[in-house]
């Protein structure tokens, strides 16, 4: 089986979280990738918005893509070292509920230390609804 990958450097603006989601499902569709293209946008959503969010300002965003022996792999790398951090839920906090979305769609995710910064990443298997 073919691997496909790509990867495109954003800025960390609210106008990139939609350029992420629209590129992200073009290439699911070109790849023929299985995996349920509602669940991919949520995913890119969450992951470039939390760049837009906490990191935002003069930071780097690149968002990578690949698709590998039926896996999906989608990460995000930024120029800040603060890993994430999934939130309990709160009534007073309405917002901070996108990693705990990623924990329970995502086959597999984490962080890793990326040119000063970090990546975060997740994993969609073959099997994927």
């Amino acid at each position: 089986m073919a691997t496909y990958r790509a990867s495109v450097d954003l800025p960390p603006a609210a106008v990139s979280v939609r350029v992420a989601r629209r590129l992200s499902l073009g290439l699911l569709r070109a790849w023929r990738a299985p995996q349920d293209p509602d669940d991919v946008a949520l995913l890119v959503t969450e992951l470039v918005s939390n760049v837009v969010d906490h990191v935002g300002g003069e930071a780097s965003l690149g968002l990578e893509l690949e698709y590998s022996d039926g896996w999906l792999r989608i990460a995000v790398a930024d120029g800040s070292a603060v890993r994430p951090v999934v939130r309990e839920l709160n009534a007073e906090h309405p917002r901070g509920r996108g990693l705990q979305l990623v924990q329970a769609i995502a086959d597999r995710w984490g962080s890793e230390d990326h040119h000063g910064g970090k990546r975060v990443w997740l994993e969609l298997a073959p099997g994927h609804p």
